[in-house]
């Protein structure tokens, strides 16, 4: 097959997967800036007749008996916020730390030790509802802010350690030998030397840790009630006595997803260079 047609074929090929994946966003989108008669008319009306923002409005200042509860959807907002930063620091610095040691102190099952860390995070996370559900209740922490922060720690710290592990694994020893001349200490040569060469892989690990916290809806559906509720365990509960509010739903998420898209399309070149980075040494 001539070179061209491969070159065509590969492009086609991608921008089908680019509709694929955007079209129902942009759909989502265009959800929240529609009236609902728009969206029930037939045939379907891919651009609505009216834009509005009275979905957005709505969620955040109060329109009534029929609307959503704004106290509740701006406290699930705060405390996704809280948990997903909370645990992104967290990660941060145990990842670091742990990733550095494993990279360059040889310890007898160091290799062994991560292997397992990683073997662990292939387990199905419905399984591990039960055991975990006591373990919290016993301790207290059912619809506790320490308590998601806890559970969603055991979820990204594992990723964090993997993927600074392969970026400290790529940068010379050589620059760390030359500072340890120098009187560094370990800890001396990692905040002084590696982490400043480090920053794509801090970049990408710092998003992955907090849109992995941000979405994680499972652990948060089973183990918050309402003062540690999060924001998509709470979109999935918008009701009223007329039913679900789809616009509203469609708002929601827009909102909800924005923290993450807009990481990702700022630091996106950070994140290919910190997966990759590691990959040949």
């Amino acid at each position: 097959m001539p070179r061209k047609i491969k070159k065509i074929l590969l492009y086609v090929a991608v921008i089908c997967i680019v509709i694929w994946t955007s079209v129902p966003y942009l759909w989502l989108i265009v959800s929240s800036l529609s009236l609902k008669i728009d969206l029930l008319t037939v045939p379907l009306r891919w651009i609505p007749s009216h834009l509005t923002l009275e979905n957005y409005y709505s969620l955040f200042f109060d329109r009534g008996s029929e609307s959503v509860n704004v106290r509740l959807f701006i406290q699930s907002l705060g405390n996704s916020a809280i948990i997903a930063v909370t645990t992104m620091v967290i990660c941060l610095y145990l990842g670091v730390l742990a990733a550095y040691a494993i990279a360059r102190l040889r310890f007898k099952g160091s290799n062994l030790m991560v292997l397992v860390m990683m073997a662990v995070q292939l387990v199905p996370p419905i399984i591990l509802v039960v055991p975990l559900y006591v373990i919290m209740r016993q301790l207290k922490l059912i619809d506790k802010h320490i308590g998601l922060i806890m559970v969603d720690i055991s979820i990204v710290l594992p990723l964090v350690i993997w993927l600074m592990r392969g970026y400290f694994a790529s940068i010379p020893s050589e620059l760390e030998d030359a500072a340890r001349i120098d009187g560094c200490t370990h800890l001396g040569a990692l905040f002084r030397i590696i982490l400043p060469l480090s920053s794509p892989g801090l970049v990408s690990v710092i998003i992955f840790a907090f849109i992995a916290s941000w979405n994680e809806y499972l652990y948060a559906f089973i183990f918050t009630n309402v003062d540690a509720k999060t924001l998509p365990v709470l979109i999935g509960e918008f009701s009223t006595k007329l039913g679900l509010e789809y616009l509203k739903i469609t708002a929601a998420g827009v909102l909800a997803s924005l923290p993450p898209v807009l990481l990702a399309l700022i630091f996106q070149r950070f994140i290919i260079r910190g997966l990759t980075a590691g990959a040949v040494k």
